[in-house]
């Protein structure tokens, strides 16, 4: 009986001919929205959540609360006292800081802006992984009397930047200071990343004119050790040592377990958002399905009297047109999946072609798609439960007179 319903109503549908794709319209929209912007926002999480996997869960950022006065030339507020005072804490098994600001980069005629970072050679490594970086070519790790030397991200071995690829060896001017190549860095994905240029702290220093300030604090946990439990001991450590009462931090202290927490909890923000505003388009669409609906119990009264003369019950009916509304619902959700993943995987091909951002992915799976068809099946019923009542009720003999 119910294939015989599904027959009926796909040949209802396919008689109506355009108007049946006119009122899939809102679902199309409304699908290829949800379906797109989901598959896109999980595979941006997915990519996410590999490479925090990647750094490990042992590192643990100081953030000062002065970072933009810190960037445009104010002064930072975590110091080698900072450090000390987190070395101090227990658990931690190294920390070092980091001091970054923009430079000119001039390779033979070309000129840049660059983000140029000081590293310490002591804790260069774990500043390193932590960004889910290593030195693939040349010289592992700065040594303690290096002065112009340099390690040079992705973009620039790989001839992104310059009309050809810069290499161990060769060498360019920071600020007009002369630096030689030792050293190329692992891509991470994302192209500004990817561009930034790692130099010895102490000459940093020189280079910037700052001495005793760190843009961040990165700190590596011992094993055996809860991630969460030391940060939170490293916030109080430098709370006190600061003399500021829980809530007046001037810095923030976050492992990588609690910026993921974080980055999952905004991404599912947006979707909701997103998928709230898909849900007015499938509202739409729902509308146009009831007024077709309504449309084609006019058209086939005489139809509806012939079934109930030969025996058909108010709930075979009722079913029937139900079954109809909410196929037409999930054709629609159908054609809308096949362009909402299109759309992804075309953001997806642009994102890596042309602008070469490998963390823009699009996850289309088939929980996914499933749930797009039985929702978009969902919303078709509901649109025509109304219509169906109104079919359910026709009396044999009024419906059989009626022209």
């Amino acid at each position: 009986m119910i294939e015989d319903f599904f027959t009926l109503s796909i040949r209802s549908i396919r008689g109506r001919g355009i108007r049946s794709w006119l009122t899939m319209l809102g679902i199309f929209v409304g699908i290829a929205a949800i379906v797109s912007l989901i598959s896109l926002g999980e595979g941006l999480e997915d990519a996410l959540t590999e490479q925090f996997e990647l750094l490990g869960k042992d590192i643990v950022y100081v953030i000062p609360g002065g970072m933009v006065e810190m960037l445009s030339g104010g002064t930072a507020s975590l110091n080698d006292h900072d450090l000390d005072v987190i070395m101090d804490v227990r658990g931690v098994d190294q920390a070092g800081g980091m001091m970054a600001k923009y430079a000119k980069v001039k390779f033979k005629d070309e000129v840049i802006y660059a983000f140029v970072a000081g590293l310490d050679p002591g804790t260069q490594e774990i500043m390193l992984e932590s960004s889910g970086m290593k030195v693939l070519r040349g010289q592992k790790k700065f040594r303690e009397n290096d002065r112009y030397k340099a390690l040079i991200g992705y973009e620039y071995w790989a001839g992104n930047v310059f009309d050809r690829p810069v290499g161990v060896g060769d060498r360019f001017t920071l600020n007009d200071k002369k630096f030689e190549v030792v050293g190329e860095v692992s891509r991470v994905g994302n192209p500004e990343d990817d561009k930034n240029i790692y130099i010895p702290a102490k000459t940093a220093q020189e280079l910037f004119d700052i001495k005793d300030e760190y843009l961040t604090a990165i700190v590596k946990v011992k094993a055996n050790y809860e991630t969460d439990d030391v940060a939170e001991d490293i916030e109080e450590a430098l709370r006190k040592d600061r003399g500021l009462k829980k809530g007046e931090e001037d810095f923030q202290v976050q492992s990588l377990e609690q910026m993921m927490d974080t980055t999952s909890i905004v991404l599912d923000a947006v979707q909701w958002v997103v998928v709230a505003i898909a849900l007015i388009s499938l509202f739409v669409g729902g509308v146009g399905i009831m007024n077709t609906m309504y449309t084609s119990v006019l058209e086939r009264t005489q139809e509806i009297g012939v079934m109930k003369a030969v025996g058909a019950r108010n709930s075979d009916i009722l079913l029937l047109f139900l079954i109809e509304s909410g196929t037409i619902g999930m054709v629609g959700g159908a054609v809308g999946c096949l362009i909402g993943a299109s759309i992804s995987k075309g953001f997806e091909y642009i994102a890596v072609t042309q602008f070469d951002i490998v963390l823009i992915k699009a996850s289309i799976t088939p929980e996914l798609i499933l749930g797009a068809l039985a929702f978009s099946f969902l919303v078709g019923s509901i649109s025509g439960v109304l219509p169906a009542r109104q079919a359910a009720k026709l009396k044999p003999v009024d419906a059989l007179r009626y022209e």
